[in-house]
């Protein structure tokens, strides 16, 4: 097939020559109408490395990502300075999250130094960083906060881990999700901004929504209680300032970081004067199960983070609890000496040194949007049987005590072992489009494995299930076309990207549910194709693959474009709606009287019929009555048939009252009843 991949040199040339750029998109005050802010996107050289996606793809695949992320932020900066953003308008940056696995933090925040005098500036940073390599990313947010910057928390919604991370990072500004804006609210949507709204009262953070398109999107954006907005609505990125635009200044909270040094312990973030009680170990570990099960009914926006002085301690036992809690909650980490990086699948964990001070700690942290608690205990250095040492203790529900605790123990979380990277051709370096060329090293069947996936007519795409938020590594050119993209937009985003407004929320969770068990899955959904957002019925497939220890790696999905089918489905069952109604109609015209709405003949006799039946079978007995109107010919003869009629219909009403249940009343004809 042929690529449209551009030179392996490519990435080489742009970061050799710095050929990127910043394009600037406004943050708009929403009540006063006010630019106060730019968002700073990055964009490369013209031609296949231009747009962000396949600029950071190409760079990530040459394993040169932190250069890329630096030069850009650099790029920002200058950009900004040169259209005349400095104060009192704000620009936001991006940090990469993936650069802290390779980025010192001299060299991360070295733009610091360098920024001219007065730019006021604000770091985005996304959930993703955190649960990748949380003690790097805490340290940052330190860092940027010692100079003077503000921290702001991109994406917030999209994933629960934002909610549980946010008390965390403790951001000035919270940027939400642009589905909360774009979508029809649901439980999920009340979720996060019970959350949200909650984090703005308690610290002052400013709430942004972003994709505010039209009337409707800022209507919905004020509803969700945000105070700043973005989107087309307000302007589409430029290389400066909009025309004509008035500006104000982006009031930050006074105090977004919490105080006190990631390095401390949890136990001395105890405010002075606590009430310490002392207790034997056994009390400690009920205590501690007791807030287990606390985070198990929090669900996914929970940060639940402990310690074991040392690694026997976290037992086979203990093993089986904190499963559980993976299962249950947003993020589990459990530190002590010894302990490995992931002590079981999906706990972080990391070893104490010997004079940390956190090893002679027996903590519990267990922190979401809406409680908090903390088990904080110091060993007194006992002897004797294990479970009769004693440890100072408190239990804490003093939200930013915990807060300060939460932050102690992430901030010394190892980092996320990094998967393998996969094996690619020299031309797919620079341009990730090329994933659907023919890679290299493979044996003849994975080749004409590789040829079927990109020539089949179906949309065939693999997620990277070991990765933050789940990205496309693999899409055949079919899926591409059914997505509306151009080659390698696709790779890097969750598909969730396919999903709009009115997409069935029901089917998303289930779809969601089985990824989480999983399992394979098939549905029926309504996705969106292309900048236009045209709806198409997607029939898709999902199914799990495993690795050689049974764990989920990836997921393949295989897409089918139904329209034709659904909208055909459709059109037949309302025809058959309309058919079933018009048949009741005939039907009931058949058997009722016209002018009295009654039963006629017809029905009456059928009627009948089974009454008698029925009194023979149990040996009870059926009354007739017939009656008809003396001098009814009269009423007609001397006022006219309409008064007639309307003295029939007057008769009928009066029977109809008089009736008992089970009793039937029909008209024959004429002034006849039974």
């Amino acid at each position: 097939m042929t690529s449209t991949a551009a030179p392996a040199s490519s990435i080489d040339e742009v970061l050799r020559t710095g050929s990127v750029h910043s394009v600037y998109q406004p943050i708009v005050e929403l009540d006063s109408g006010r630019v106060v802010a730019y968002e700073a996107l990055a964009r490369g050289p013209e031609g296949p490395l231009y747009t962000p996606d396949t600029l950071f793809a190409a760079a990530r695949s040459a394993g040169r990502l932190a250069e890329l992320d630096a030069l850009c932020r650099s790029a920002a900066l200058r950009g900004a300075v040169a259209a005349e953003l400095g104060p009192p308008l704000t620009v936001f940056v991006n940090v990469e999250p993936e650069v802290l696995e390779s980025a010192p933090l001299d060299e991360l925040l070295a733009i610091a130094t360098a920024a001219p005098a007065g730019l006021r500036v604000v770091v985005e940073i996304t959930e993703r960083a955190l649960a990748t390599r949380p003690a790097d990313l805490l340290r940052t947010v330190q860092r940027v906060r010692e100079v003077g910057w503000g921290i702001a928390l991109d994406d917030v919604g999209a994933e629960s881990m934002s909610l549980a991370f946010m008390p965390l990072l403790r951001p000035d500004v919270v940027k939400l999700d642009l589905r909360l804006v774009q979508q029809r609210p649901g439980p999920a949507v009340a979720e996060i901004m019970n959350a949200v709204n909650g984090y703005a009262e308690r610290t002052g953070a400013l709430v942004l929504a972003e994709g505010i398109e039209d009337e409707a999107h800022l209507a919905m954006a004020h509803a969700l209680g945000a105070s700043l907005g973005q989107g087309w609505h307000f302007g589409r990125p430029g290389p400066g300032a909009v025309p004509g635009s008035t500006v104000g200044r982006l009031e930050l909270p006074s105090s977004g970081a919490l105080g006190g040094d990631a390095d401390a312990s949890p136990f001395s973030c105890l405010p002075a004067g606590t009430q310490l009680r002392t207790a034997p170990k056994a009390l400690l570990i009920e205590l501690s199960k007791h807030l287990e099960r606390q985070a198990m009914r929090l669900g996914e926006t929970c940060v639940v983070a402990s310690t074991f002085q040392e690694a026997r301690h976290f037992t086979p036992a203990t093993a089986l609890r904190y499963r559980d809690l993976v299962a249950r909650t947003g993020f589990v980490c459990a530190l002590g000496a010894d302990l490995p990086v992931e002590p079981l699948p999906g706990v972080r964990g990391a070893h104490l040194a010997e004079d940390d001070p956190v090893r002679g700690e027996w903590d519990v942290v267990v922190l979401s949007p809406h409680f908090s608690a903390a088990l904080l205990a110091r060993d007194l250095g006992d002897g004797g049987p294990d479970l009769q040492r004693r440890y100072e203790y408190a239990l804490t529900y003093d939200r930013q005590t915990v807060e300060r605790a939460g932050v102690s123990l992430v901030a010394r979380v190892a980092a996320e072992p990094a998967p393998p990277a996969p094996e690619v051709a020299a031309g797919d370096v620079a341009a990730p489009a090329a994933v659907t060329a023919r890679p290299t090293g493979l044996t003849p069947d994975e080749v004409l494995l590789h040829r079927a996936l990109a020539a089949t007519t179906s949309g065939v795409a693999i997620a990277d299930m070991t990765s933050p938020d789940q990205p496309l590594v693999y899409v055949n050119a079919a899926f591409e076309q059914l997505a509306g993209l151009t080659p390698g937009e696709a790779l890097g985003r969750n598909c969730r990207f396919l999903q709009g407004p009115d997409t069935d929320p029901g089917t998303v969770d289930r779809m969601r549910q089985a990824i989480r068990e999983g399992k394979e899955f098939r549905a029926t959904l309504l996705n969106h194709r292309g900048p236009e957002r045209e709806p198409w019925w997607n029939e898709i497939h999902l199914a799990p693959v495993v690795d050689a220890a049974g764990d989920v790696v990836q997921y393949i999905g295989v897409q089918s474009d139904v329209t034709a089918r659904v909208t055909a489905e459709r059109e037949l069952l309302q025809e058959r709606d309309r058919t079933r109604r018009h048949l009741a109609q005939i039907e009931e015209l058949a058997y009722t009287d016209p002018l009295t709405a009654l039963p006629n003949r017809r029905r009456f006799e059928e009627r009948m019929e089974a009454a008698l039946w029925q009194a023979r079978l149990d040996g009870s007995a059926v009354a007739l009555l017939f009656l008809d109107l003396d001098g009814f010919k009269a009423v007609n003869d001397a006022l006219g048939h309409a008064a007639g009629d309307e003295l029939l219909q007057v008769v009928a009403d009066r029977l109809r009252g008089r009736l008992r249940r089970g009793d039937l009343l029909a008209r024959l004809g004429g002034d006849e009843f039974l």
